[in-house]
């Protein structure tokens, strides 16, 4: 029997040590799963990544493997972020002559993960039954990172249009953390006037932050600054901050989604935007992330949500 090829997770720009423990664990849990295919993982665009892609490549070329299928563990593509994940496979590929690769499609907003976004909403706000002028009296700010590519930045609205759809919140607008507008300041505002607009059921409006990214780090920690800073001048609305997606069981099932189509052909139509990664692209170079999957020490990505007008976990979106 043909031996599969080996399944590759390429992370983003991560340099938190929790997200790189994340990104082992999914390893671990993926390997645990299909035992007949060889898994590694490492970050991409970050030299001083705790878990280099190099270093996965590397370790997988030790186990024998010739063929493998690199899954970007990204929700939308990163533009010109530096390296790309094709010249990082492909440099990180040279160094094993023989070692043939293809590179999938990012995770994007699949229905999965737009479950996981919702769970990490009902955690923010405190769990238990809830009745639905609950939702209806909530606005969701969706937070990317941003980048020079509009191509990039619209899959963060399209995620937010997605999470709105059917779920009974008053809305959910976007914003960026570098690159794009609005940036949260701006998103926040956005949300308090569309609360203030929607006419009151159950109670005040609120706002949620959501972080549309998988882990900690430098990204979150100004996502909770830019938000706190907000909520100091806005002491009237109360805003909550949700947690990171993290990588619960669903990521790694669409993970896995991502490695069968490559495998069975390539990336369909609909999900080419990380495949053509490399693209010429004109504009800045975005800025490598700090952080794109689920809080340290917490696989599960949950996180706090901050009282009246304060802030802990935090990204947001458009409706």
């Amino acid at each position: 029997m043909t031996t599969p090829p080996a399944l590759l997770i390429a992370g983003h720009g991560t340099r938190d040590e929790g997200g790189a423990e994340a990104l082992r664990t999914l390893v671990r849990v993926l390997a645990a799963r299909h035992p007949d295919v060889p898994v590694a993982g490492g970050f991409f665009g970050a030299a001083d990544s705790p878990l280099p892609l190099g270093d996965a490549v590397d370790e997988l070329a030790g186990r024998g493997v010739t063929r493998l299928v690199a899954v970007p563990l990204l929700l939308a593509p990163t533009g010109r972020a530096g390296e790309t994940l094709d010249a990082a496979l492909a440099r990180a590929a040279g160094r094993h002559p023989g070692l043939d690769h293809a590179c999938g499609a990012e995770l994007g907003p699949h229905p999965r993960l737009l479950e996981v976004l919702e769970r990490r909403l009902d955690e923010a706000l405190g769990g238990g039954v809830r009745r639905p002028e609950d939702r209806a009296r909530t606005t969701v700010l969706l937070v990317g990172h941003g980048a020079s590519d509009p191509y990039a930045n619209a899959e963060v609205v399209r995620a937010a249009r997605l999470l709105w759809e059917g779920r009974g919140f008053a809305g959910v607008e976007t914003a960026f953390l570098t690159q794009a507008a609005p940036d949260v300041p701006a998103g926040l505002d956005r949300c308090r006037a569309l609360a203030a607009a929607a006419p009151a059921a159950g109670g005040p409006g609120r706002i949620v932050v959501l972080p549309y990214f998988f882990f900690p780090g430098g990204l979150l920690e100004r996502l909770r600054m830019q938000t706190e800073g907000w909520a100091a001048v806005h002491p009237h609305t109360e805003v909550l901050g949700a947690g990171v997606l993290g990588t619960p069981p669903e990521v790694a099932e669409v993970v896995m989604e991502r490695y069968r189509e490559t495998v069975a052909g390539g990336v369909p139509d609909e999900h080419r935007a990380a495949a053509e990664d490399a693209r010429d692209a004109d504009g800045a170079a975005q800025e490598p992330g700090d952080g794109d999957g689920p809080e340290a020490g917490d696989a599960d990505g949950r996180g706090g949500d901050v009282r009246g007008a304060q802030e802990r976990d935090a990204h947001a979106g458009n409706r």
